[in-house]
């Protein structure tokens, strides 16, 4: 579908042309022209402006509203206007003799669309880590393991930047909260050195498949790729048993955490900033998603 303003028709449709394919890395030629037309476009800070006003405004408004808003003169107010017209960004329509400015709700999922497509967030992502160790061992949880879960996840809320969490959760908490068959623990010269569970995001059904990860290494144990043993195991199994989405959050500040996931084909959808207070100081997070490659039954 493409849309057009209703005073100018549009010459580049608002809506990307195709994504890039399974099969090749490469944007194609004709996305890159449309996606070059709507940043050219943008790149007039007044047209920004004028964008954004009518956007939020939730209603059809005046040219001469919008001039009067952003401080400009009408007849340069109407010329951005145009512009935004062309490329499908606004719409236009008369009203006996007032010209009315509505946004182009296809904006809302266009832009973003662009600008993934243009950073290679919707082409292939990976699977998960492939380099891994071959002296780490990745089994499921078992009733002997849970001390050593418990005193692991100590330490990862001894650094600051693992979890909101300031105490360890009881095992009857984290048995009651984590699926059952989506509970690993990673073994080195026969100790846990790291664990990895998934816990359900809704009881609601429509959301079954869809599960956050949690991933800790003992520390002393970092840098040896256990966390690369354990995510592998992690989303494989949950591919193989049809959870459809993986999500997770992140302090930023836990750079290594967010580089593992992304390299399991976890995508950033955004930073969720003062999400939550850790000792006193706001904190943000990086919230990522992980897609399965296939569509579930």
């Amino acid at each position: 579908m493409s849309t057009t303003a209703a005073e100018q028709p549009a010459r580049t449709p608002l809506l990307p042309l195709t994504d890039v394919s399974a099969t090749s890395a490469q944007l194609p030629v004709a996305d890159a022209e449309t996606y070059a037309g709507w940043f050219a476009c943008l790149a007039e800070p007044t047209r920004v402006r004028l964008l954004h006003a009518v956007a939020i405004a939730a209603r059809a408004i005046a040219v001469g509203e919008l001039a009067e808003q952003l401080g400009i003169s009408q007849s340069t107010c109407s010329h951005h206007l145009r512009k935004l017209a062309d490329v499908g960004f606004v719409r236009l329509h008369k009203e006996k003799t007032t010209t009315l400015v509505t946004v182009n709700p296809a904006c809302c999922t266009g832009l973003p669309h662009a600008a993934d497509a243009v950073m290679g967030m919707l082409g292939p992502r990976p699977c998960c880590p492939t380099d891994l160790p071959a002296d780490v061992t990745v089994r499921a949880l078992q009733p002997g393991d849970w001390a050593a879960v418990r005193r692991i996840y100590a330490e990862g809320i001894a650094t600051g930047h693992a979890t909101f969490d300031t105490e360890v959760p009881e095992r009857r908490e984290l048995d009651r909260r984590w699926l059952p068959e989506h509970r690993w623990v990673a073994e080195l010269d026969g100790h846990v050195v790291g664990w990895a569970a998934l816990a359900p995001v809704s009881t609601r059904p429509v959301y079954a498949g869809v599960a956050e990860s949690s991933i800790y290494v003992a520390d002393g144990s970092r840098g040896r790729g256990i966390g690369k043993a354990l995510i592998h195991q992690q989303v494989t199994a949950a591919d193989a048993a049809g959870l459809w989405t993986l999500q997770t959050a992140i302090f930023p500040e836990n750079r290594a955490s967010v580089a593992l996931h992304q390299s399991a084909g976890y995508r950033t959808l955004g930073l969720r900033e003062r999400i939550g207070r850790h000792h006193g100081v706001w904190r943000d997070t990086v919230f990522l998603e992980r897609r399965t490659a296939t569509d579930p039954d």
